[in-house]
């Protein structure tokens, strides 16, 4: 029995062929120059710039619109309240023991924060240990233990230690599990393949594949200890009579010297600003933006 003809499908229309004639390359190179106002508005320091210009802008209409200095000084007299402090050395010795107790806790918080975490991604027992910690500690602010850490360490190096750890080690450590769960699975098959375990597992695999949240929480870290340092020193200030830039505004705040009082502010957000961009911008640029791990 003979199979009945089916009808072939049409084929397709031939369309012909063109060609596109290539325009000829601006002179100078093959690169193309943007308009001056494209490039300035993709300048990232001009535009910060531009932001604290118009902070300092609103920050000097209002001091002159309250017209009281023993509230809001004015731009130009806190300027000069910063000036002399640095030219007598002493918002600079202020400075320095601040930064150097707020080094020393952070240093002891990002290693206890690395082992907690590697414990956490190597056994199940870690992981709930962490777990466990994380919900009981992370919710509590630095400063409400500082009752408890007077009692336990007294009125010296020791309590301001025991507050600064507790504000990095908690917000780093979940910041650095969570880029360790966010590891794909594959990279962690050829770390095993080559015999990586343990420590060697999470140094080679885990810490570059997680870089950027780790990154993430030592900038949360940082913000974290830094104010509670400057808290902290705001309570040595009125029990021990000493410390460094918070009691500098404490002090000042005390003789009704406002001016002095923004000037350490001042210090504070300057300090801050330059870790923020000197520091972990930098950290960043070498290591996930170089890598294409980030944008």
């Amino acid at each position: 029995m003979s199979t009945p003809n089916r009808a072939l499908p049409p084929l397709p229309p031939v369309r012909a062929e063109y060609e596109h004639a290539l325009q000829p390359a601006p002179p100078g190179g093959d690169s193309v120059t943007l308009p001056l106002a494209r490039r300035l508005a993709d300048a990232s320091w001009l535009r910060r710039t531009v932001i604290a210009l118009l902070l300092i802008a609103a920050w000097e209409i209002t001091a002159r619109i309250v017209d009281n200095d023993l509230l809001v000084p004015t731009f130009g007299a806190t300027l000069a309240a910063f000036v002399q402090g640095i030219l007598s050395g002493e918002l600079l010795e202020k400075t320095a023991i601040s930064l150097s107790m707020l080094l020393r806790g952070y240093a002891i918080g990002v290693v206890l924060a690395f082992a907690l975490t590697a414990l956490a991604v190597s056994t199940r027992t870690g992981r709930d240990l962490l777990s466990m910690l994380t919900a009981m500690f992370n919710p509590l602010p630095s400063i409400a233990l500082l009752p408890i850490a007077l009692l336990w360490f007294g009125l010296g190096t020791g309590s301001l230690l025991f507050v600064l750890v507790h504000a990095v080690l908690w917000p780093l450590a979940l910041n650095m599990y969570t880029g360790f769960l966010g590891v794909p699975a594959t990279l962690r098959m050829a770390g095993r393949n080559y015999g990586l375990t343990g420590l060697r597992h999470v140094t080679l695999i885990l810490v570059p594949a997680a870089l950027p949240s780790i990154i993430a929480g030592l900038r949360v870290g940082w913000a974290f200890a830094w104010r509670t340092l400057i808290a902290a020193e705001l309570v040595f200030g009125a029990s021990a009579g000493q410390g460094g830039l918070g009691w500098y505004i404490f002090q000042n705040r005390n003789e009704l010297y406002t001016d002095r009082v923004f000037a350490g502010l001042a210090a504070v957000i300057i300090i801050g600003l330059l870790v923020e961009h000197l520091v972990f911008d930098t950290l960043e640029r070498l290591t996930v933006r170089r890598w294409g791990v980030q944008q």
